[in-house]
């Protein structure tokens, strides 16, 4: 699976409450996360994201609560997948669970700037600056993560294989 898209770059520990603030945890629908996407950090990120860009992050990125909603609210929003130095635990599962790809790269991290177009080549584990040039690895995924993330997340894999079976 290869993405290609614009770079939103945030720094570290970008936690659960601010990708999706608290105050919007009353609802599950994707649509309704989207729009108050990064908002505490970012008040015009739903208005400027476009399907298909990428976000960045430092360290830590994803602390705190365990709440599903973060990663939702990031796919939801039309981000193809998120970069960072590294996650915190529960929120790089929660992000295969829903489907959404993430990558550690502390190398693209520090290179690739906000507002530049990279691309992504999961199956590689290759990030692409296309305004630099400049490439970057991060581990690729192994084929049965790859699998989950191809399906749409954990749930709909399971039902896949069950279908199949």
């Amino acid at each position: 699976m290869n993405f290609t898209g614009k770079v939103f770059k945030y720094g570290d520990n970008v936690d659960t409450d601010v990708i999706i603030p608290a105050r919007y945890l009353n609802t599950s629908e994707p649509g309704e996360l989207a729009k108050h996407c990064m908002e505490d950090i970012d008040a015009d990120f739903s208005k400027n994201v476009e399907k298909g860009d990428i976000i960045i992050g430092g360290k830590n990125f994803g602390s705190g609560s365990s709440r599903e909603h973060a990663p939702l609210a990031i796919k939801s929003a039309g981000v193809s997948c998120v970069i960072a130095e590294s996650f915190a635990r529960i929120f790089y599962r929660n992000s295969i669970n829903i489907g959404l790809p993430i990558l550690e790269s502390p190398e693209a991290v520090n290179a690739i700037n906000n507002g530049e177009e990279i691309s992504v080549d999961l199956e590689k584990g290759e990030i692409k600056n296309l305004s630099t040039g400049k490439k970057f690895d991060s581990a690729p995924f192994p084929d049965f993560m790859r699998k989950i993330i191809d399906d749409g997340g954990l749930i709909s894999s399971i039902k896949r294989r069950l279908n199949n079976a």
